[in-house]
């Protein structure tokens, strides 16, 4: 390698370095931002609230064997009162200790669904859009095997297959979910791989897998942070909707979408019984979008400008 490529080299690693001294000024920046922005402050209180009564449950539900499952037959279609606050269900069981256990499921989901698909999409996402050829054509033709179906419709067939389980809700979710964010990490890996500093590192004789874990997915993080923020909502309604359908957990785990359909039948005579887990449900959605929202408000370029 000739003298003036090493200094044109050096020259655009050392760019890329003083970009990212500046991270921890743009990162205070950004969060500034985001504060200012009150509904999604908000959204975070509540997803913290949530978590918060979802953690405590057995200390904070003011029954916590019926929020459990436990019956009480002698309660049976309370309305709500000062001694059950969202009233009683078909077996007597108290509805708000129910809906603060049901909190439990959503959000311990919506984690692994997170997690899981943090980690599998944005990998063979950047390593596909970052090698090309054949790898990239196998691991795109696979998603797209997997993004032919609905969400909801192949979930569904992963758990009629494997049996209703929390296990086996979880595992089908995020079965169904890991294609988006390979295919959005693929498309900027595909950009990020022709910037000058990866040219710079490629030159300088660094190896693809640290140029892939440290300049290619830090740099797309950005798009998959907002849309999994985004579709964590989408998640709760999926895991609430294969409940309702029988094919989640099975009675008498307390759970929002389990709850719902439990109290269809008696939709007249007691509405309680299924209109607080659905305001449940509605509350916890409505604060992932408005804190996606937030996000997409500070981290898209577009939206910057």
């Amino acid at each position: 390698m000739s003298g003036a490529t090493r200094t044109d080299a050096a020259g655009v690693l050392g760019e890329w370095r003083l970009r990212h001294a500046s991270g921890l000024s743009e990162a205070r920046h950004n969060l500034r931002v985001f504060l200012r922005d009150k509904l999604a402050v908000l959204g975070i209180a509540w997803v913290l609230f949530m978590l918060v009564l979802a953690i405590g449950a057995p200390v904070i539900a003011p029954y916590p064997e019926q929020g459990r499952g436990k019956s009480n037959l002698s309660e049976r279609f309370e309305a709500p009162s000062s001694k059950h606050w969202f009233g009683t269900d078909n077996l007597g069981r108290d509805v708000l200790s129910r809906v603060i256990f049901g909190a439990r499921i959503p959000l311990l989901i919506s984690a692994l669904v997170a997690g899981s698909v943090l980690i599998i999409g944005p990998i063979l996402g950047g390593l596909a859009g970052y090698y090309g050829g054949l790898l990239d054509e196998t691991i795109m033709r696979i998603t797209d095997i997997f993004l032919a179906f609905p969400a909801l419709i192949l979930a569904m067939a992963f758990v009629a297959i494997l049996g209703p389980s929390l296990q086996n809700l979880a595992l089908a979710i995020v079965i169904t979910w890991w294609p988006w964010y390979t295919r959005l990490v693929r498309g900027q890996a595909v950009s990020l791989r022709q910037r000058p500093y990866v040219e710079a590192a490629k030159t300088m004789g660094v190896r693809n897998g640290t140029i892939v874990t440290r300049h290619i997915l830090p740099n797309a993080f950005g798009p998959v942070i907002v849309a999994i923020t985004l579709d964590l909502g989408t998640v709760i309604l999926e895991v609430a909707g294969l409940s309702f359908l029988g094919l989640g957990v099975k009675p008498p785990t307390p759970e929002w979408g389990l709850m719902v359909s439990e109290g269809v039948e008696y939709v007249l005579e007691a509405w309680w019984i299924s209109i607080f887990p659905g305001i449940a449900i509605f509350l916890l959605v409505l604060a992932f979008n408005v804190i996606g929202d937030g996000l997409r408000d500070v981290l898209d370029p577009r939206m910057k400008r």
